[in-house]
C-alpha cells in the first residue's frame, strides 16, 4: 500500500539579489507502507526542504503530495495541522520536548490534541515509552535524560497517533556513535515491526545503509546515487 506520493515537487526562493533560487525542481517520489528511505546529500542541497513539503511544513512552488491517500492539495491550513497531527510523525535533530513534561506527558500531548481521552493517551504513550526501551524514565522531564534518551522519547512521540508515515531530519546528528546506533536499530524495529513508512534526511552512512533505498539529492534533483556516493 502507497503512504505517500510526491509529484513533480519544485520549491523556489528568491535570494537577496533578486533572483531565483531553485532548491528543489521536478522532484517526485513515493513511498510504501513499511518502507524505510534514506534521502542523503550535501549540506544546504535541499534534503530538509523536501522533507517539510513532505510533511506539509511547507508548500511547494509546484507540485503535488498525497499521504495515506489524502492530496494535500487546497487544505487551508487548520486542515494542513489537523492532517500533519493525524498523518506524519516527525523527528527532528533537535528532540522538540517541552521541557516543562515529563517524557510520558510529551508523548501523551499529540493524542491530547487530537481530542483523545486522557487515559487512553496514557496508556498508548506507556506502551510507546516500552517499545523505545524508557519505561523506567517516563516520569523524568527532559533535562534529565540522556541525549539518546530525548531522541528516543521523540520517536515515540511520533508514533503517538499511528502515523502514516514518519519524517526523520538528520535525527542522530547530535549523538555518539553508540546512541546513534541504538537510535538506528530502533527505526529499523519501528519500520519492520509496525510496518511504518519513513523518510529520513541523514549523513550518516550507517542509518542510509540499513534503508531499504537511498536517493540523492544533487542540483535540485532527486536520483538513485552511483555506487560510493552514498552519503556526502
Amino acid at each position: 500500500m502507497t503512504m505517500l506520493v510526491a509529484t513533480d515537487l519544485t520549491k523556489t526562493f528568491i535570494g537577496g539579489d533578486g533572483g531565483v533560487l531553485t532548491v528543489l525542481d521536478g522532484v517526485s517520489l513515493t513511498v510504501e507502507r513499511g518502507e524505510m528511505v534514506a534521502i542523503v546529500g550535501a549540506s544546504g542541497a535541499g534534503k530538509s526542504t523536501l522533507l517539510h513539503l513532505l510533511g506539509a511544513l511547507d508548500r511547494p512552488t509546484r507540485g503535488r503530495v498525497s499521504i495515506g491517500g489524502e492530496s494535500l492539495d487546497g487544505l487551508d491550513e487548520e486542515a494542513l495541522a489537523t492532517l500533519r497531527n493525524r498523518k506524519v510523525g516527525f523527528v527532528f535533530q533537535f528532540h522538540h520536548l517541552l521541557r516543562e513534561f515529563s517524557a510520558l506527558e510529551n508523548v501523551m500531548i499529540p493524542m491530547q490534541i487530537a481530542g483523545r481521552d486522557t487515559h487512553q493517551a496514557r496508556t498508548r504513550a506507556e506502551e510507546l515509552m516500552g517499545r523505545v526501551g524508557l519505561s523506567a524514565r517516563m516520569s523524568h522531564r527532559p533535562a534529565e535524560l540522556s541525549g539518546g534518551e530525548q531522541q528516543r522519547t521523540a520517536v515515540a512521540r511520533a508514533l503517538a497517533l499511528n502515523p502514516a508515515i514518519v519524517l526523520a531530519d538528520e535525527p542522530s546528528g547530535n549523538l555518539d556513535h553508540t546512541n546513534s546506533e541504538r537510535l538506528h536499530d530502533l527505526f529499523v524495529e519501528v519500520s519492520r515491526e509496525l510496518e511504518i513508512s519513513m523518510v529520513i534526511a541523514t549523513h550518516n552512512r550507517s542509518l542510509a545503509s540499513r534503508a531499504d533505498r537511498i536517493l540523492l539529492i544533487e542540483d535540485a534533483h532527486l536520483t538513485e546515487p552511483a555506487v560510493g556516493e552514498a552519503v556526502s
